[in-house]
């Protein structure tokens, strides 16, 4: 393990982290220190030990920010639990939600990813929240996610919430077409010694090491240490690509009960890693154009704290604060950038018929951009706020059959002030075995940093492309201080149903209307000599001048035929209508394109004699056209063996149809098509 001792001596940031939450933990139990040195596995219960019945009653917390059984959230929500991240095989997060419906996930290169729920995917998809125990990681320098830096051990989730459609009445703006949060076990799930390591094709290497502990009755803790090192992808022809990827990260989680009222949890991660780049600039001297080789290097860190005291079985007040610092650099461009956040949420009782929260937050954002030739950001430092309030009440119409949640965002931001993001949801429980919900939302998305001060070029035309005679030509991309928000209502009707003790079944339907989207606008060409030689440069700019209809239907089942077979199946139908309005742009119009039309998905987890399992994972993805993708199956299987209670093995196959396929394209700037190649790997995970 010696990579990992370096790891944590070059790296401050991760002692610094270290030392914050040995100091709380001396601090908050100081007199009742009483190590326990016993090793435990991880306690969490495993979902496929779990009957169907006790499955619909598994809490979510992501829809309402309140604790509610599963079958009473009137949203389109699925979890994926641990069982589930374990026996697909997925080593990272991004893979992990290909097994929710409604999400379209595709992969760009090795550490890449388009991904987003009901439509409009891309590299910088800008339409989907992701929050990891709350804390919100979306970059708002595009309104999107840099899924590479996004990571934990993946044995200490305790599910994935995934919610498609608007969350923004409780958690803002860009929880436009959905929510997702990553919850991490409680660190007394997590006790004693965890060690897993593996080695394949694609998957290099990794290794992950945690350890978890008690002072004590009321404290817990973890540690842990990761690294993996994952193969370049394949370009079209088969050669090896440029996009090679390894990361280390360490981190902790304290979770402290001082009372029968309170709890207190400090958690905090440190990460260092770096990935290939390659990308083609363009250039206003022959040939035009020239490819740049090089590498993305990155590093942040965050501490979150949050407490929740406990007035009564029905009230609850809970306090949260992060701080988040993010690093990247290559030659493309860079970024620094430091946000710190403040939340407050109560909730309470009203009488016999009133269940409400509210809460109040702040974000301060303070980002500096490294430009290139490529990329340009004016003014390169900016700092930017947002201020949020909302309040939500769920009302209980006929107890136990009939409730109404009504609730609002307000929220203020730097670039477009105030906004209003209401939502209105009736559930109907006619019988225990049957929930039928419907939901009228408004949901807003914010401009992004890129979108008001960002200009980037795009591509070079050689003399007399334009017309006999015309200089150089650069075609350049520019954002537009008075973008304005994207706005969405949303139509929503679902229902779960519970047939038999075996089966049950989540269906949802929706219709979005969608408007001011983002369009790119031509402008008037006109001649400048900076930077030399004198070329033409034909502007776009970005606006707000589309629009779109989109409407689909997803359909996710769960089967336990036997005790020893489990059946997880989901199909997904999404149809996009682009309105192009008063735009020209002729790109936008293809979004519709981007998106699948349809996916399907079938899981089989089969438990065998001798301590075997056998795992398949069936999915396909229709064609994407504006991309010249075409649609493709896919399966992945796995074999786990468990010699002995403290120790699993896994062989695993991914991508076992194509030995090579693409997903997806980049569009952000001209980079190399990078393909999906078929792997295999073993991993070994001990626990003492």
């Amino acid at each position: 393990m010696a990579w990992l001792t370096r790891f944590i001596v070059n790296n401050t940031h991760l002692t610094l982290m270290g030392i914050l939450g040995w100091t709380l933990v001396q601090y908050s139990i100081a007199p009742s220190f009483a190590a326990n040195t016993e090793p435990q596995r991880d306690s969490s219960p495993e979902l496929t030990d779990l009957s169907l019945e006790e499955l619909v009653t598994i809490e979510t917390t992501s829809v309402t920010k309140q604790s509610q059984p599963l079958h009473q959230a009137a949203a389109a929500v699925f979890i994926i639990s641990q069982e589930d991240i374990r026996r697909s095989g997925v080593t990272t997060i991004p893979e992990a939600l290909r097994m929710a419906p409604g999400i379209q996930v595709a992969r760009l290169d090795a550490h890449r990813w388009a991904i987003t729920a009901r439509g409009f995917n891309g590299e910088f998809a800008n339409k989907l929240l992701i929050l990891i125990d709350g804390r919100t990681v979306y970059s708002p320098l595009f309104s999107g996610v840099f899924w590479d830096v996004q990571d934990t051990v993946l044995e200490d989730i305790d599910r994935i919430e995934v919610i498609r459609g608007p969350g923004a009445s409780l958690w803002g703006s860009n929880a436009v077409n959905g929510v997702i949060n990553v919850i991490t076990k409680n660190a007394s799930d997590t006790k004693g010694l965890l060690v897993v390591a593996g080695a394949g094709t694609e998957e290099r290497g990794f290794t992950s090491l945690r350890y978890g502990g008690s002072f004590g009755e009321n404290t817990h803790y973890r540690l842990f240490g990761k690294f993996f090192e994952r193969d370049a992808f394949a370009k079209q022809d088969g050669t090896p690509a440029m996009d090679n990827w390894r990361t280390g990260r360490g981190g902790f989680r304290i979770d402290h009960t001082p009372s029968s009222h309170d709890t207190l949890t400090v958690q905090g991660d440190y990460y260092k890693g770096s990935e290939g780049l390659e990308f083609t600039e363009p250039t206003l001297t022959a040939p035009f154009s020239r490819l740049i080789l090089g590498k993305w290097n990155y590093s942040g860190g965050n501490v979150l704290s949050r407490w929740k005291h406990f007035f009564s079985e029905s009230s609850s007040l809970v306090a949260q604060a992060y701080y988040d610092r993010t690093e990247r650099e290559s030659s493309l461009f860079g970024e620094r950038r430091d946000t710190v956040d403040f939340d407050l949420q109560h909730s309470f009782a009203w009488g016999n018929s009133h269940r409400l929260v509210w809460g109040l937050g702040y974000r301060l954002t303070f980002g500096h951009i490294v430009p290139s030739t490529t990329i340009r950001v004016s003014p390169t430092s900016r700092e930017l706020s947002f201020a949020t309030g909302f309040v939500q009440d769920e009302i209980t119409l006929i107890p136990q059959k009939l409730a109404f949640i009504v609730g609002t965002k307000i929220e203020h931001n730097t670039f477009t002030g105030w906004a209003v993001q209401p939502s209105g949801r009736l559930r109907w429980t006619p019988r225990q075995d049957l929930t039928i919900w419907g939901a009228v939302s408004r949901s807003i998305r914010t401009p992004s940093r890129a979108e008001v001060d960002g200009t980037g070029d795009q591509q070079a035309l050689p003399p007399n492309a334009l017309f006999p005679g015309s200089p150089v030509a650069l075609i350049s991309i520019g954002g537009y201080p008075n973008v304005q928000n994207e706005s969405l209502i949303a139509y929503e009707l679902g229902t779960r149903y519970q047939p038999s003790e075996s089966w049950s079944i989540d269906i949802s339907a929706f219709y979005n209307r969608h408007s001011r989207l983002r369009s790119t606008e031509p402008g008037a060409p006109f001649l400048s000599i900076t930077p030399f030689p004198p070329h033409l440069v034909v502007p776009f700019t970005l606006s707000n001048k589309l629009a779109a209809e989109t409407h689909g239907v997803e359909v996710s089942s769960d089967w336990r035929p036997t005790e020893w077979w489990r059946v997880q199946a989901f199909y997904t139908y999404l149809n996009i209508r682009m309105i192009p309005g008063s735009s020209q742009d002729p790109i936008g119009i293809t979004a519709s394109g981007q998106s699948p039309r349809h996916e399907a998905s079938l899981r089989s987890y089969l438990q065998l004699p001798g301590n075997l399992e056998l795992d398949l994972w069936g999915r396909y993805v229709d064609r994407l056209p504006a991309l010249n993708i075409q649609g493709y199956f896919n399966l992945d299987a796995r074999v786990g063996w468990r010699p002995m209670t403290n120790l699993d093995i896994s062989v695993i196959g991914q991508n076992l149809i194509e030995s090579h396929r693409p997903e997806f394209n980049a569009s952000f700037v001209a980079q190399s098509s990078t393909e999906v190649q078929r792997g295999a790997y073993v991993r070994l995970t001990w626990r003492y």
